[in-house]
């Protein structure tokens, strides 16, 4: 009886923990170049261009609330965007974590996490 209870314990702290953040760490990786930033009532704009892997390019958004942690306002320039899956991150839409340019997502620090709105 132990044992049955200890393998449903283990498997639910699997199903719990492990397998969502391993999914969690799959994004699809693009090129995000910033064009301009401003604040508006509090909502950081970053505007700019997103070009995906295949090369189709996108006019978009960034957003985030300035009083979050990861909201930062990033210089002109090329980043690297991850798209992050389904119900991660901190806003209800579809999120983001910027890193710089070159940089590896698993290995970088990530300059800020944001709201991507498509124009």
């Amino acid at each position: 009886m132990k044992r049955i209870v200890f393998l449903a314990a283990v498997t639910l702290f699997l199903l719990l923990f492990l397998i969502p953040s391993a999914e969690g760490q799959e994004g699809q990786t693009e090129t995000f170049t910033v064009r301009s930033s401003e604040v508006v009532t509090g909502v950081v704009i970053i505007s700019g261009q997103m070009t995906t892997t295949a090369g189709k390019r996108s006019s978009v958004e960034l957003q985030c609330n300035k009083g979050m942690l990861m909201c930062t306002i990033p210089q002109p320039g090329r980043y690297v965007m991850v798209l992050l899956p389904k119900n991660r991150g901190p806003y209800e839409c579809a999120n983001v974590d910027l890193y710089p340019e070159g940089a590896e997502p698993e290995n970088s620090e990530k300059i800020g996490e944001f709201c991507l709105i498509q124009k």
